[in-house]
């Protein structure tokens, strides 16, 4: 996170969404140890990873590289709960979203294997064997990093499955955010209202919302989360 918030603090204005990651994956890439290369280029699930969101005021652009969501609402309807249907920007709010292929599969895997043990609920709080028991079907998946979906990562990113959506010159109301919210919402103030909702009604993450991981008890989120919200 921080060697890819230098290159942007450093990147010039009018850099494009693949001229970026290029940039971002060679600074990752100078991280590592030369002789590791060939090992990491063989075992994605060994390499420094991380999704990003980013507008391009220049360019009035979103990039979605990974795993990571945004609401755009224009600021004459701002209020307006997001339409996760349409993939057009008009003029109500859009959820967007870039999510990693398996992870609702894999979610609902440990639903499944939860919800159908005999173990009490609260034992996979302490020792989530259900995790445990998916975690090799998720090292597969990674295997899938930069070939099947995009993050940065030191190798080049897999530019078709990056997504952009570019915005017309009306004012607008963007929200950028992490994965770690489960119910993103138009200010920040709301979407930790619904992450305290949710780790007080379903700490397991396995009812309408589901995850591939609980809250751990003491935590008062299940994941990192980042949250930015302006105007243009």
């Amino acid at each position: 996170m921080l060697t890819i918030s230098a290159v942007i603090r450093k990147m010039k204005g009018n850099v494009s969404c693949h001229q970026f990651c290029s940039l971002a994956t060679a600074a990752i890439r100078s991280r590592y140890i030369k002789d590791l290369l060939p090992h990491l280029a063989d075992h994605p699930e060994d390499r420094l990873a991380a999704s990003c969101i980013i507008f391009s005021r220049l360019r009035r652009e979103i990039w979605m590289i990974g795993d990571c969501q945004g609401i755009v609402d224009h600021a004459s309807q701002r209020g307006n709960p997001p339409n996760k249907e349409d993939t057009t920007l008009g003029s109500v709010a859009y959820y967007l979203e870039n999510p990693k292929p398996s992870e609702q599969e894999l979610a609902e895997r440990r639903a499944a294997i939860i919800t159908s043990s005999p173990k009490p609920w609260d034992h996979f709080l302490t020792d989530d064997t259900a995790r445990k028991a998916i975690i090799p079907r998720m090292l597969e998946t990674m295997k899938q990093q930069n070939n099947g979906y995009s993050v940065i990562d030191g190798f080049p990113v897999d530019m078709a499955h990056v997504k952009t959506f570019t915005l017309d010159f009306h004012p607008w109301e963007i929200v950028l955010a992490s994965d770690g919210f489960p119910f993103l919402c138009p200010t920040l103030a709301e979407s930790e209202e619904r992450l305290a909702w949710q780790r007080d009604n379903d700490p397991l993450n396995i009812g309408e919302f589901k995850a591939t991981k609980a809250f751990t008890p003491g935590n008062n989120s299940f994941d990192d989360r980042a949250y930015i919200r302006f105007s243009i």
